[in-house]
C-alpha cells in the first residue's frame, strides 16, 4: 500500500453499503405506507400484518420515525461507499442499536425473530469492528489529510 494508492475494500464491503441503502428503501416504504394508509402500498405487509396493525393503532405520526431512519440509513449507505470515517461510525451505531433492540425483543418474548436479529446483528458487528474492515476508513481518512 502507498499513500497514493488505497488498499483493495474487504470481502463483504459493498454488500453491507446496498444493506445500508436497501434499509433505507424499506423504510421509506414503511414510511409512506404509515403516513398514508389505505393505497395499494399496503399489499407489502402481508409479510408482516401484524406489524402492520400495531403501526397503525399508534396513528399516523408513526410513519416520521420511519422517515428519520430512511435518512439515517440513506447517509450511512453514503458514508460507507464514499469511505468516510463517519459513515463507519454511523453504521456501527445503527446495527449497534438495532442489535440493543433485538435483545431486549429477545427478553420480551419474541424469541425466534429476536434471536435471528441478535445473530445478525452480532455478525455485523463482528464484521465492521474488524481491523481491515476499519482500518479501511481510517486509511481513507488519513488520506485525505
Amino acid at each position: 500500500m502507498t499513500p497514493d494508492k488505497p488498499s483493495r475494500s474487504p470481502a463483504g464491503f459493498f454488500a453491507l453499503g446496498v444493506f445500508f441503502f436497501f434499509g433505507s428503501l424499506m423504510a421509506t416504504f414503511a414510511a409512506i405506507t404509515l403516513l398514508k394508509p389505505g393505497t395499494f402500498l399496503d399489499q407489502a405487509w402481508k409479510l408482516n400484518m401484524s406489524a402492520h396493525e400495531h403501526m397503525l393503532a399508534l396513528g399516523r405520526v408513526i410513519g416520521i420515525p420511519f422517515i428519520v431512519l430512511a435518512v439515517v440509513l440513506f447517509l450511512a449507505g453514503l458514508g460507507w461507499f464514499r469511505r468516510r470515517y463517519w459513515g463507519w461510525v454511523l453504521g456501527v451505531s445503527v446495527i449497534g442499536i438495532n442489535l440493543a433492540a433485538d435483545i431486549t425483543h429477545l427478553f420480551l418474548g419474541d424469541r425466534l425473530k429476536s434471536g435471528a436479529g441478535v445473530v445478525i446483528a452480532s455478525l455485523l458487528l463482528f464484521y465492521m469492528t474488524r481491523e481491515k474492515v476499519r482500518g479501511y476508513f481510517l486509511e481513507q481518512y488519513r488520506l485525505a489529510q
